[in-house]
């Protein structure tokens, strides 16, 4: 067994043992105590940015299956936790999403940056039921009712620490209360989509919706949700 050692950290440094400029410390530590994988011991985590999210450095020791260890080091990004919801309505075969502008992907080869996705938003420090319906109405302007959780997922677990958590619930006009469109001081300008079922799966096909969490919730709604194969509105919608 290796034993892990503990560094010494590093003073008068914001994010660590000063506040940065959001007022956290204490961004080292992250990682440093875990223990439910015998075969992984981390040996330092070093704080390379806390802007707005937190990117960390950790040097652990690693045992591979045949019994060797060797020192290993990840970069991984912290932006929090976050939720999505899929809104559906069943009678009219639609689904409510929100369409944007997203510069990550508009530098790696999207031809606008305008991505249609599902509504979604971090937790901050909201419980995810709690999260998604404040999104919901901030983003669609929607009053959620009874909510399904489908699932959880890691959106990228080779760099990305998010976990997100997933929904789905119905809306009818009756239901949509307000304008959407997201939180202007937040500098948030997010248009407004209806769309047929129908469609909004082929789009998941030709390229027109290419955002994961988006593409797996319309799976979901399709083989397992509210349009699964055999139901007749789905066939209704589908025509």
């Amino acid at each position: 067994m290796v034993e892990p050692v503990t560094p010494s950290r590093p003073t008068g440094v914001p994010g660590i043992d000063v506040p940065d400029a959001r007022g956290r410390t204490g961004l080292d530590q992250a990682g440093r105590h875990l223990t439910g994988n015998p075969g992984v011991v981390i040996r330092d985590v070093q704080l390379l940015a806390s802007g707005w999210y937190v990117l960390r450095r950790t040097t652990f020791d690693y045992r591979h299956t045949d019994g060797t260890w060797s020192r290993q080091q990840r970069e991984t990004y912290d932006r929090g936790n976050g939720a999505t919801i899929l809104l559906y309505d069943v009678d009219r075969g639609t689904v409510l999403i929100t369409r944007q502008f997203r510069y990550p992907v508009y530098v790696n080869g999207h031809p606008d940056g305008m991505m249609l996705e599902t509504a979604a938003g971090l937790l901050d420090d909201d419980a995810p039921d709690a999260a998604i319906r404040r999104e919901a109405a901030e983003e669609l302007g929607v009053t959620v009712g009874e909510l399904e959780h489908v699932f959880d997922v890691y959106t990228s677990p080779g760099s990305v620490t998010e976990r997100l958590h997933c929904y789905a619930a119905a809306y009818t006009p009756a239901t949509r209360t307000g304008a959407g469109g997201g939180v202007a001081d937040e500098g948030e300008d997010i248009i407004v989509v209806e769309l047929p079922f129908a469609e909004a799966l082929d789009m998941t096909h030709d390229g027109r919706i290419t955002d994961a969490k988006t593409i797996m919730l319309l799976q979901w709604a399709a083989l397992r949700g509210p349009f699964r194969a055999g139901q007749s509105l789905y066939r209704q919608a589908a025509c």
